[in-house]
């Protein structure tokens, strides 16, 4: 192949893996690192400023532009349909090294180092995505990361055959690569087969279901707002999502949260989980519930407490996990067993905690807290 091709065959694998995970965010099939994408929209900028300051003319300059762009309408979609919570000490420590590093650019007016200070500082905007795959690969299993490891290898390919040499011209290709290939080993080599990433399924193609059986949920509109429906059958017993936000301890629980507003859930006496900006935020209350959230030494998991029909709005007793006796929510879920009012677990009718109890969806703190009151 000659130059022009690897430069074409770059563009083309960067910007396929772009509008894969684009695709990905906007059906929930991809679960991705604010903090690490927030880090990427503005160093990946500085990264191909100072790249092509560094070797100006070069053709691969105009790849790691044009995806320093894309990864800027990925962060801006992916920040309009996400909550926003408070990075860990971790991401916080990322995410000021890298703006540092950015700072430091501005301020030392020498291309050469600043470029290599901020390539030094690359690994540390990966380093939330790199953490968040190892507790889970499943929130990372999307084609792209394969696309942009052949891309940046192409990318190389085009920088060994232009006229630039020495580290300038390849350390931050080099980087880039490393990182994007430790990710898609992660969640494994397998997700860039076409067999995974273009599923069939009844005869026809289904796009980026590779490792679902299908987009199991679909994101609505309701009276209360945005809700979550079935996509598909769940079967009585089967897991439906897991509750994957941030855990804190009680002394760091934001203040003056209340009713709807309040979007923690207090998962042991003292500690409590908090939004995680994916799919379990949206899911509603009802006081007739389709399912329940069972607590295990993996995690939090919220079941189906009977068979949910495609369509169907998946929803859950907020009351199963409260013990405070002072909090409380007006309830307009419209069942036909609605109480009016969200509160603790130990002021419902004595038959719904024995049927809850019976039915394994009670936070099991609520029984510690029983044994302490009596």
């Amino acid at each position: 192949m000659t130059g022009e091709a690897w430069f074409i065959a770059a563009m083309a694998l960067s910007l396929a893996g772009y509008g894969i995970y684009l695709a990905g965010l906007r059906r929930h099939l991809v679960e991705p690192s604010r903090a690490s994408w927030l880090i990427w929209a503005v160093a990946t900028g500085v990264e191909a400023a100072t790249y092509l300051a560094v070797n100006p003319g070069e053709p691969q300059g105009l790849v790691f532009a044009t995806s320093a762009i894309a990864c800027i309408v990925v962060t801006l979609a992916m920040w309009r349909r996400s909550r926003w919570t408070a990075p860990s000490p971790t991401e916080t420590a990322c995410m000021a090294a890298s703006f540092v590093a950015i700072i430091l650019w501005l301020l030392l007016k020498e291309t050469f180092w600043a470029h290599m200070l901020v390539v030094a500082a690359v690994p540390l905007g990966f380093w939330p995505t790199w953490a968040s795959v190892w507790e889970d690969r499943a929130r990372e299993r999307s084609p792209a990361w394969g696309l942009w490891t052949l891309g940046d290898l192409a990318t190389l390919i085009v920088a060994t055959r232009s006229s630039g040499s020495g580290v300038g011209e390849y350390a931050y290709v080099l980087v880039e690569l490393l990182c994007h290939a430790s990710v898609w080993f992660m969640v494994g080599l397998a997700t860039i087969n076409p067999l995974r990433s273009f599923g069939r399924r009844e005869g026809g193609l289904r796009v980026l279901d590779a490792y679902l059986p299908a987009n199991p949920f679909a994101v609505g509109e309701t009276h209360l707002g945005k809700a979550v429906f079935a996509a598909r059958n769940f079967a009585e017993g089967e897991t439906i999502v897991r509750f994957s936000g941030r855990t804190v301890p009680a002394s760091r629980l934001p203040r003056g949260l209340s009713g709807a507003a309040d979007r923690f859930l207090q998962i042991a006496r003292d500690r409590y989980m908090g939004p995680s900006g994916r799919i379990d935020d949206l899911i509603n209350h009802s006081c007739s519930p389709n399912a329940g959230l069972r607590f295990t030494d993996g995690g939090v998991f919220l079941t189906a407490l009977r068979g949910i029909a495609p369509g169907e709005e998946i929803a859950w007793d907020y009351s199963t996990t409260l013990a405070d006796r002072d909090w409380s929510m007006v309830c307009a879920c419209g069942s036909a067993e609605c109480r009016g009012v969200v509160r603790a677990f130990a002021l419902l009718p004595a038959e719904a905690q024995a049927r809850y109890r019976t039915l394994d969806v009670v936070a099991p703190y609520l029984d510690e807290v029983a044994v302490r009151a009596a």
